[in-house]
Parts: C-alpha cells; sequence; structure tokens
C-alpha cells in the first residue's frame, strides 16, 4: 500500500463511487487557529481534526506533552470523521505533511491499512487550480473498529537502550537536537546515543516528499542500512512520525517513541546530551 496520494489521484478518487475519508489535521505548535482556517477553506469534503484533542491523549508531564489517546477515544473519533471498516483515508495539512503525518501514524497503528498523504499537502491542491469549500464538514457516523499496536512503539527504557542495538533518529531541528535552544521543553538536549534527523529533510521546497531513492540515500548517511533497528522522536512525538512515513516510502520500517522529548526531559533521572 502506498504511503503518499498525489493531488490529480486524490481528485480522481473523490469523484468515484468509493471516495476516501478526507481529514483536514491543521496544527501547528503554540496556534490554535486550525479550525478557523479550516472553515475559511479546505478541501472539499474534508473534515477537520484536531491534534491535540483528537490524536493525542493527556497526563502527567513524564508521559509527553502528546502521548498516544486511548483507543476507544480514538475509536469513537475515527467515527465521527466518517470511517468505516472498508474506507480509504486521506490525511492532508498545511505544514509540509508535518502534522497529517501524525493522523497517518497513528490510524497504521490502530489497524487501518488504507491510510494516505496528500503529496505536497493543501498548498498543492491550491496550486493545482482546484476549489476550496468554507464551513464545516459533518460525515454519517463510521462504524470502525480500531485496534491498537499494529505499528511498533518505544516505551522511555527502551528508547534510552535502543542506540546500543540500532539507529535513534531525533526528528528535532538541529539547533534543538544540539541543546543551544529549547522553547519549550524543561531541559535543553537530546537522548545520548541518538543521531538527528530533521523532519524538514524528507521533502522538498514545496512540501513533496524526496523519491524513495533520495530518501534511503538520506537515512544511509545516518546510519540506517538494511536490517537496521530504527526508532524515532522529536519534540512530543508529532514530527517523529513524520521520519517513520519517510523512512516507510523508503521501505524501511521504523518504531516510534511516543513521549519523545517532552517526556525525556521531565524525567530529571535521564541523561542529557548535548552538541
Amino acid at each position: 500500500m502506498s504511503q503518499l496520494i498525489s493531488v490529480p489521484d486524490l481528485l480522481a478518487a473523490l469523484g468515484s463511487p468509493t471516495p476516501p475519508v478526507l481529514l483536514d489535521v491543521r496544527w501547528v505548535l503554540g496556534r490554535s487557529d486550525g479550525r478557523e482556517n479550516y472553515l475559511a477553506g479546505h478541501i472539499p469534503g474534508a473534515v477537520f481534526v484536531d491534534l491535540d484533542r483528537e490524536l493525542a491523549g493527556h497526563g502527567e508531564p513524564g508521559e509527553g506533552r502528546h502521548p498516544l489517546p486511548d483507543i476507544a477515544d480514538l475509536q469513537a473519533s475515527a467515527r465521527r470523521w466518517g470511517i468505516g471498516p472498508d474506507s480509504s483515508v486521506v490525511v492532508y495539512d498545511d505544514l509540509k505533511g508535518m502534522a497529517a503525518a501524525r493522523a497517518w501514524w497513528l490510524l497504521r497503528w490502530a489497524g487501518l491499512e488504507n491510510v494516505r498523504l496528500l503529496d505536497g499537502v493543501l498548498p498543492a491542491w491550491v496550486a493545482a487550480g482546484h476549489a476550496l469549500d468554507e464551513g464545516d464538514v459533518i460525515p454519517d457516523a463510521g462504524i470502525v473498529v480500531l485496534e491498537s499496536g499494529h505499528l511498533p512503539v518505544l516505551t522511555i527504557d527502551e528508547a534510552a537502550a535502543f542506540p546500543e542495538r540500532g539507529v535513534l533518529l531525533d526528528a528535532r531541528a538541529p539547533e534543538r537536537f544540539r541543546g543551544e535552544v529549547e522553547p519549550i521543553d524543561p531541559r535543553a538536549g537530546h537522548i545520548p546515543g541518538a543521531v538527528n534527523a530533521p523532519s524538514t529533510g524528507n521533502v522538498d521546497a514545496e512540501g513533496r516528499f524526496l523519491s524513495p531513492s533520495a530518501l534511503s540515500e538520506r537515512y544511509a548517511a545516518l546510519g540506517v542500512t538494511a536490517g537496521t533497528p530504527v526508532g524515532a522522536y522529536c519534540g512530543s512525538g508529532i514530527t517523529a512520525a513524520h521520519d517513520v512515513l519517510a523512512l516507510a516510502i523508503a521501505g524501511v520500517d521504523a518504531a516510534l517513541f511516543p513521549g519523545s522529548w517532552s517526556a525525556w526531559s521531565n524525567h530529571p533521572e535521564r541523561p542529557v546530551a548535548v552538541g
């Protein structure tokens, strides 16, 4: 199953007898205008997804800012979005897939196989000259049944030990990885042994994913070779999903550490590396 869908293919699919469920996952850390932007203009038929409320749970700081939601809560949201047992799903945002990748990963983790991200996301749709609709979309409720555990995850202890047996990727910006700045979490730096793989390097200037061969080359340069166990984390488990998606395009399976740095940095006993 492909992880991506192009604008022409999405347009054709939306006009087919069995159109995909289309999810608008606009979200930016520290902002709350995703729904407002959705209402002002979205791809026709798209349902708005609230990342903070529907694609994450809420717990203690030591669990991270965006822990995985309870599967029953995710199932209720997916049904609200109109997802049924045989639905195909397409996700997009307006930020090069950085937020939508979380929806892609989470639905795959919950057992849905036919989930794709719109390559180039909303700007690609607009650049192709296609119209946007205003207002809300409220679909008929779906009856999908979700089950957790279909993609691998790492606990904080497993993330700590991971560099001993594989490559642990940190998807944050280089300056955060090096510990030069930390705008939101309690401590600056990275998990000892991790390798920096900023998620922004997975896409081109237009927000389209690099080719499978280019992604393979990118990650090979970071130590990811055939048979190498791979894990990924970021600030709170959002953009790390973008690295997992890029690796899947390149034919590599990777585990996600959902708590990521926001969880790690809230455990004072955990060591921190800088530089």
